[in-house]
């Protein structure tokens, strides 16, 4: 809008200005990966567990891409992190053992799959579409069990993974190559997502999550841009399972399991949807508490989803915009009582 001399009004400028800085990065976003370069020289003997929180957190960034910005709520995105971890997992064990191959593979065969099950599922909504969504990843698991012969059933597949580039070999003892691997991938993938986020087209999955009718109504194609982010959150989720299973060497019908789609999500809630880092803090809470849960009282899963049960409880009612909304709340209020004495003095 502009003034009737022509000038652009101050709320245009502000809006202007918005647009111009909103993609740029702020100095406490760099605090997460210092703290995982931390881990890495101050806690060797938890390498394994840091790797698999780093892996957890870039599918549960790929779940947040069309829950948290598109409204897309989903109970099966294990299809994609499954698909993946196969997808790596049958080319390392049939002489293509090249990490960086296997996680092209595993990026195109979800993004594949996120394409012909988007176009279809995601002409629905509500219940119907967390069902099918479900329906989607039991189906495939039954098939990973049908189709033992190539897919070792219940047994699954072991491999062994060749040297990145020829040169860096995924060290499974001490884990310390695999770390710093997953670190890159997640790193790469994180500036991907959030580029995507503060984009144009992230704006306008926000816009589509808060009012479709609205946004189809202005002519926004609302269903080509979800499967859209549908494919492009199935290709991220395929990636994180080829790392999972790349760290680990083999591969199970476990991925494909309901469980796991439920406790990434559940890692979503504790952190908080839509915040980028709420996944960051959410799948290292959730992979920490799991961990001491069976370290104190052991490996039974009654006591761990009690647990957890309670956490979940404590989170959506003293926190509902999730444990990374607990901080922007304190950041928020502490910039404020720091500019209230700044503008006391100026008068």
């Amino acid at each position: 809008m502009t003034s009737n001399s022509g000038a652009p009004t101050e709320a245009t400028t502000k809006a202007v200005q918005f647009l111009q800085t909103r993609h740029r990065f702020h100095w406490a976003e760099i605090i997460p990966w210092i703290l995982a370069i931390a881990v890495f020289y101050l806690l060797p003997g938890y390498r394994l567990l840091a790797t698999q929180i780093l892996v957890m957190i870039l599918f549960a960034l790929s779940l947040d891409l069309i829950v948290g910005y598109a409204g897309i709520i989903s109970l099966g995105h294990t299809a994609f992190f499954g698909t993946g971890a196969y997808i790596t997992a049958l080319m390392a064990s049939n002489d293509i053992p090249d990490p960086i191959l296997g996680l092209i593979a595993a990026a195109a065969g979800a993004a594949v799959l996120g394409l012909v099950s988007g176009w279809v599922l995601l002409r629905t909504t509500g219940l119907t579409l967390l069902v099918l969504t479900m329906a989607v990843t039991i189906m495939l698991q039954e098939l990973a069990n049908d189709f033992d012969e190539i897919t070792g059933g219940f047994d699954g597949i072991n491999f062994t993974n060749s040297e990145i580039f020829g040169l860096i070999e995924l060290d499974q003892l001490w884990y310390s190559s695999s770390y710093i691997y997953v670190l890159i991938v997640l790193f790469f993938g994180f500036l991907l997502i959030r580029t995507i986020v503060y984009a144009p087209f992230g704006r306008m999955l926000i816009g589509i999550r808060e009012n479709t009718q609205r946004m189809s109504a202005i002519g926004t194609p609302v269903h080509q841009r979800q499967v859209s982010v549908y494919i492009i959150s199935a290709a991220i989720a395929g990636i994180a399972g080829a790392l999972w299973v790349q760290v680990q060497g083999n591969v199970t019908t476990e991925v494909y399991t309901f469980e796991l789609s439920g406790e990434v999500l559940i890692m979503l809630i504790l952190g908080g949807t839509g915040r980028l880092y709420g996944a960051f803090l959410g799948a290292t809470v959730y992979k920490i508490l799991e961990s001491t849960t069976e370290q104190i009282l052991g490996t039974d899963q009654p006591y761990w989803q009690f647990s957890i049960g309670i956490v979940l409880i404590l989170t959506v009612l003293f926190a509902r915009q999730g444990l990374f909304g607990i901080f922007e709340d304190i950041a928020k209020k502490i910039k404020g009582r720091l500019k209230g004495p700044a503008k006391d003095g100026a008068k």
